[in-house]
């Protein structure tokens, strides 16, 4: 069983619509169910309850807010089977790594709750002329959330647990693919006795919601997570009422493998991360620097592993990769392939679509790869491993620099002096060395030069949906 779909607006739940739009299992290609699309009345009663959503969850306590926050973690972690379940019917991934998801939102309801209870009025100057400043910690008001398809329950975890921890109201526009686990979601804010208006879901074109919603003055804070190209789209969007931004946008992940790094355990850690959800991650490792000295081990341990990956329907417990969770990511892998192997890049392993039913896409190693082959500039988004043999670890830093991205980046050495140095010289919003570490809650990322603006996860976040006004007093 799936989950009806519906836009949930002002405490109410929309089942009918002028306009819908099929949500498909990339498993099978079959209709999971149809959503209805928001109207601009829908929308325009979206923001009006928002404001008075807004009205409410600001004058509640921060530590009525946080009880609330932990008692909606508390109820995820309950429901997380059935919650899993839907995610992988319309996003793929294999249950296990959806009950990971939905843990990890737990933590992030939880942690932020926890937050929310510590937010204060605070001196931060006591003169001796007797002038006293203190900041007063106010919501900044409204605030957007536009998530993507790729971790349908994380991604709203991340904007909305802060928001409300700063006492923000919410309009969710969750991804029109996998719209049942935000709507499972909202039934279980209902149920945490969350009031009425402070979080409304809309689902539509997501480019006519943008154009719609940016409009309004009423919104204050913009949350994307999304691709470069759409990020920049929205932040000339967002120019117009000067809206904050934060912008978790795409990344191109350099792995850097120095010729001492532990072997059989780097090649557990990159291909396990590199697989994951079938490679839709965006700070998966993307562009593999190996060193020349053990570049031939390390190709022959990504091939053995590689081909011990299953491919399946995600609800299959034996299944260790799933599909792609939509047709165009097919197809930009096979360009991605055609292209490098047209300029000369050679296939190790997979480089095709697996069956004839469903978005599989086999797990893919290519070697030889030219520098101006698409799948090197350009996120891949997928299971292709471009594999790069280097020698000199000043020309690896270099050319994992290349691009305009700067998101995750991941370094595999013994040597500290070298840690050191790559951790140093690389640009990117975070270095994970000899780990993958995903973005814990409790620690900020953001991405780097255009790949993106501001911070997720931290107090940081919290601090993103907040005016600091100072307030000067002479006793």
């Amino acid at each position: 069983m799936y989950i009806k779909l519906g836009l949930f607006i002002d405490g109410k739940w929309h089942y009918e619509s002028n306009t819908y739009s099929d949500v498909l299992n990339p498993a099978d290609e079959t209709v999971l169910g149809k959503l209805p699309h928001a109207t601009e009345e829908d929308l325009n009663k979206a923001v009006e309850s928002a404001k008075s959503g807004f009205q409410i969850w600001k004058n509640t306590s921060p530590e009525e807010r946080g009880a609330i926050l932990i008692k909606i973690a508390n109820i995820i972690e309950e429901k997380k089977q059935e919650i899993a379940r839907i995610m992988t019917l319309e996003q793929g991934k294999i249950l296990a790594e959806a009950v990971g998801e939905v843990e990890r939102a737990v933590d992030s309801f939880q942690w932020n709750g926890e937050q929310a209870k510590k937010i204060n009025d605070y001196i931060v100057a006591d003169r001796p002329n007797g002038l006293k400043t203190y900041i007063k910690p106010q919501p900044v008001g409204v605030a957007l959330g536009l998530t993507a398809w790729n971790f349908p329950i994380i991604l709203i975890a991340r904007k909305l647990a802060p928001a409300l921890a700063a006492g923000c109201s919410m309009i969710l526009k969750a991804s029109e693919e996998t719209p049942g686990t935000a709507v499972y979601l909202c039934k279980i804010f209902e149920q945490a006795g969350l009031p009425k208006g402070v979080v409304n879901l809309v689902f539509g074109v997501p480019s006519d919601i943008s154009d719609f919603l940016f409009q309004k003055k009423e919104i204050r804070k913009v949350s994307f997570t999304g691709s470069v190209p759409v990020g920049k789209m929205l932040a000339a969007k967002a120019a117009s009422t000067l809206k904050r931004l934060t912008l978790e946008l795409g990344g191109h992940s350099p792995a850097i493998v120095a010729e001492d790094a532990n072997l059989e355990k780097t090649l557990d850690i990159l291909s396990g991360f590199k697989f994951r959800n079938a490679g839709q991650v965006c700070i998966a490792p993307s562009r593999f620097f190996i060193h020349d000295k053990i570049y031939d081990q390390m190709l022959d341990g990504f091939v053995k592993r590689a081909k011990n990956i299953k491919l399946g329907n995600g609800l299959d417990e034996t299944t260790t990769m799933g599909p792609m969770a939509n047709e165009r990511r097919l197809d930009a892998m096979k360009e991605f392939v055609e292209d490098a192997t047209n300029k000369g890049a050679n296939i190790v392993t997979g480089g095709r679509r697996y069956g004839n039913s469903g978005y599989f896409w086999e797990p893919t190693i290519i070697e030889n790869v030219s520098k101006d082959s698409e799948m090197l500039n350009t996120e891949i988004f997928g299971p292709v491993m471009p594999l790069i043999k280097y020698h000199d670890y000043d020309e690896a830093i270099e050319e994992a620099n290349r691009l305009d991205y700067g998101l995750a980046s991941y370094v595999y050495a013994e040597d500290k002096k070298l840690i050191d140095k790559l951790s140093t010289d690389i640009e990117a919003g975070g270095v994970s060395v000899n780990s993958a570490a995903p973005m814990h809650t409790d620690i900020p990322y953001g991405g780097f030069k255009e790949s993106g603006i501001g911070y997720e996860g931290g107090q940081e976040a919290i601090d993103s949906y907040m005016h600091k006004k100072n307030i000067n007093i002479i006793d």
